[in-house]
């Protein structure tokens, strides 16, 4: 049990979730706004995709996480920002029977450092590294992350003095993780976020978090989140295993049966929840400290 936990708020994300609830952000004043209203409902970090303005669809153009970033800080807000470094690993093949050439419309490969300007030019205190290749539910589309390619990220994001939060979506991508530890490419204290119930990952069955948990090493911070109906159980559920909470509409965006949620909600409810089971929320200042995160605005 973690008595004393902190929540992150995923304002955004990279999916079609936009076309399904006009309440997720699109734009960067719209995404700015989204972190200041999720940090006065209790959330300590924030975490920020962006999107072309125009259509919603994900986007990883520098100039929009620098619009997001620049509002936020001046905004005077204090929250942690940890920025995704997801994008740019796209792969979508061609049908079953003829996989090459590949979809050049949906594949978006690039090399580490195009992966991480945006990082290298804004120095949040967070930035993700998903730790691992994953077969998502769409057909033929895999998010591709060689081992390769992560040790070059994490390299990269280690000498900008920006903490990587691991993301870690099944028992492998774990294994992953503690060899890139051992390398000496991510510092502690490492920072996991355990993503459960993405098709096809690990499940959000209490056995399959448990066997998450049980394999983190001693001394990782570890947040754990699941998608749909099941995120703010799972509110609960991380800090009833040990770690902390993530929500927001990247990952959910229902509030209750018919109700479209916000991000602001989202966090209220999961502060709520933590309340209830005499859970403190941590400020923003007391994750910086237990994490070894380096403030620069």
């Amino acid at each position: 049990m973690n008595w004393t936990a902190f929540i992150t708020c995923a304002v955004t994300g990279a999916g079609q979730s936009h076309l399904k609830s006009d309440k997720v952000p699109v734009t960067p004043a719209g995404i700015a706004a989204a972190c200041v209203e999720a940090a006065e409902a209790g959330a300590a970090v924030a975490h920020v995709h962006v999107r072309d303005p125009e259509t919603g669809d994900p986007s990883r153009d520098p100039a929009l996480y620098h619009e997001v970033v620049a509002r936020v800080r001046d905004s005077g807000t204090d929250v942690v920002l940890n920025l995704t470094a997801g994008m740019g690993g796209d792969l979508v093949l061609g049908p079953p029977e003829a996989p090459l050439p590949l979809d050049a419309a949906g594949t978006d490969l690039i090399g580490a450092g195009e992966r991480l300007v945006h990082v290298e030019d804004c120095l949040p205190e967070i930035c993700t590294l998903d730790c691992g290749t994953m077969n998502f539910a769409e057909a033929d589309y895999v998010m591709t992350n060689t081992p390769g390619m992560l040790r070059a990220m994490a390299a990269r994001i280690r000498a900008a003095g920006v903490k990587p939060e691991i993301e870690v979506f099944d028992l492998g991508h774990l294994w992953l993780a503690k060899t890139l530890a051992e390398e000496g490419l991510i510092d502690d204290p490492v920072l996991v976020q355990l993503c459960m119930g993405i098709p096809f990952g690990a499940p959000n069955d209490l056995r399959s978090l448990m066997a998450m948990v049980d394999n983190l090493p001693a001394g990782w911070c570890f947040s754990a989140f699941s998608i749909g109906r099941m995120q703010l159980p799972y509110a609960a559920q991380a800090v009833l295993a040990g770690g902390n909470v993530r929500v927001g509409l990247e990952d959910n965006i229902w509030l209750d049966r018919g109700v479209p949620a916000t991000n602001g909600a989202l966090v209220e409810r999961a502060a709520t929840i933590l309340s209830a089971m005499n859970v403190s929320l941590m400020t923003p200042a007391e994750v910086r400290a237990a994490l070894n995160l380096t403030k620069r605005w």
